[in-house]
């Protein structure tokens, strides 16, 4: 009787150390870089399981899982999700100095209203524009103007939702000027529209300057 029990405690001891089956599958990764990818698949990888350990490794743009079967499928629907090319923005910037001109700057001719309805000056001019493009969770900064007075720009880009102009992108932008005028601010703005992101009061020689923006979704 001793022996018999003895017997079935092994076989139900191998059959519990033999119970998870892993398997070894490499995935070819396109887009995420290695910590990225690291963070997605984790949640799926058992790696403090004490009879078989999940793991997984990245040789140049492979990486390879060691998991259950099913954890493996769960993977690789993660990755073909996520495994993307990143959404890419361009962005149009005008800077426009509010003044005394009582007549129109064609340039600036689709944002106009858009200002006579949120400032009262008299009249408006572009004095500055710069097309700045990233991709979806870049950072870009850039200097342009005249070169006696530059302005500069710092955007982040984030969180680019849809395609064309369907589309939204979240920035969080940062503006100053020579002269010593400066706005911070985050917006949500919709592709192919022009948005207003505010106005910096300038310190020397006075005046007003907007910012203005108008995304643009790059098919990739």
């Amino acid at each position: 009787m001793k022996k018999s029990s003895l017997l079935l405690l092994a076989v139900v001891t191998q059959a519990c150390m033999g119970g998870t089956k892993l398997d070894t599958r490499t995935f070819e990764i396109q887009h995420l870089d290695a910590d990225a990818a690291g963070a997605l698949v984790e949640p799926y990888i058992y790696f403090d399981r004490p009879e078989a350990a999940g793991a997984w490794s990245f040789s140049g743009n492979l990486m390879t899982v060691r998991e259950t079967a099913d954890n493996l499928e769960k993977i690789a629907r993660v990755l073909q999700e996520f495994d993307k090319p990143r959404p890419s923005v361009r962005l149009h910037f005008m800077v426009i100095e509010a003044d005394g001109a009582t007549t129109s700057d064609p340039a600036i001719a689709d944002v106009e209203r858009q200002l006579r309805q949120l400032f009262r000056f008299e009249g408006y001019t572009l004095v500055g524009q710069a097309v700045i493009g990233g991709t979806e969770n870049s950072f870009v900064v850039q200097e342009f103007g005249p070169a006696q007075a530059p302005f500069e720009i710092s955007v982040g880009i984030k969180n680019v939702r849809g395609t064309a102009d369907s589309g939204t992108v979240r920035l969080e932008v940062s503006f100053s000027a020579f002269r010593g005028g400066s706005l911070q601010t985050t917006v949500n703005a919709r592709a192919g529209q022009t948005v207003v992101l505010g106005n910096a009061q300038l310190r020397r020689g006075g005046g007003t300057l907007i910012l203005a923006v108008k995304p643009e979704l790059v098919a990739m």
